[in-house]
């Protein structure tokens, strides 16, 4: 099968091969795939690899608002003037670091996902409002390489958890999205460096108050236009888990859309303790749990 195959790639005896499709043809072929599928496609011959680098190949699987994402990202407004379609599309798969303002500067990350095209957005920690964030009696911030902004919030004990952030101004393509806070019950044992079965171990015996009342969690878009809640206790022990707050959907990718988001336990009847707060992740409400596990690697 496989030297049929070659035959098909490169024919000597004056028939037609796959060899012999032009590059506009293939380019043809191309844009009805995906990413992955034209990358692949691309080792074939000649023709597929000069058409996989056709710009309009790639402008279909760019999302709508690739432009914003260059100038706002990248930091470059003729980028999408100078560089290839494939390039852009490159550039941006990566996860790269944004701000919108100085006082978030690395702590909000955007990229795409690299099958889809689809937008994600990360917002860490660091860019958020947390009630007693500065005082170490509660909380303490701890190296970690299971997130990606290389730090966590680490919550010791309180009576009163309050968190608030918002993202300014992002144009989302048209689409619903939802968004999640990336927690976990119990302390990481990151200076320990101690596994078990291949898998870190987490310290989660002192763990407390999360099973008396439920944790609200709350979305609302610009100009309150749109508004999402829900409540859960937090059971999930000894590992990183996504909380869905709510979703929200853009209409129209030209007009910039304001997110604020909110997780609160404010029942001061008991404390709570030995928490841990990476990020908040906000993505297309079709990719679900795919995206959410690369979260956690």
């Amino acid at each position: 099968m496989g030297a049929g195959f070659s035959d098909l790639l490169d024919r000597d005896d004056g028939r037609t091969s796959l060899g012999d499709v032009p590059e506009s043809c293939a380019a043809s072929i191309l844009v009805c795939l995906d990413p992955p599928e034209i990358c692949r496609l691309a080792g074939l011959n000649r023709a597929f690899r000069g058409a996989s680098w056709a710009d309009f190949v790639w402008e279909t699987k760019l999302p709508s608002n690739y432009k914003f994402l260059v100038e706002k990202v990248l930091g470059d407004k003729t980028t999408p003037e100078k560089s290839s379609r494939k390039e852009i599309y490159s550039r941006l798969c990566a996860p790269n670091c944004f701000a919108d303002d100085e006082n978030k500067v690395g702590n909000e990350m955007v990229w795409l996902e690299k099958s889809s095209g689809k937008v994600c957005v990360l917002v860490s920690y660091k860019a958020m409002r947390i009630t007693g964030i500065d005082d170490r009696r509660y909380w303490t911030h701890i190296p970690s390489d299971e997130s990606r902004f290389k730090q966590i919030a680490y919550l010791q004990q309180t009576w009163w958890l309050e968190v608030v952030g918002e993202l300014d101004d992002f144009h989302f393509p048209a689409g619903t999205y939802t968004l999640f806070f990336k927690l976990h019950l119990g302390k990481p044992s990151a200076a320990s460096k101690q596994f078990i079965g291949g898998r870190r171990v987490s310290s989660s015996d002192q763990v407390h108050g999360w099973d008396k009342k439920p944790v609200r969690f709350q979305l609302s878009t610009s100009n309150g236009r749109q508004t999402a809640s829900s409540e859960r206790y937090l059971a999930e022990q000894g590992s990183w888990a996504h909380y869905r707050a709510g979703e929200f959907t853009v209409d129209n990718p030209d007009v910039p859309t304001k997110i604020k988001f909110s997780m609160m336990q404010i029942d001061c009847t008991h404390t709570k303790g030995w928490l841990c707060l990476d990020s908040v992740l906000v993505c297309p409400k079709e990719l679900g749990d795919g995206v959410m596990m690369k979260q956690l690697i």
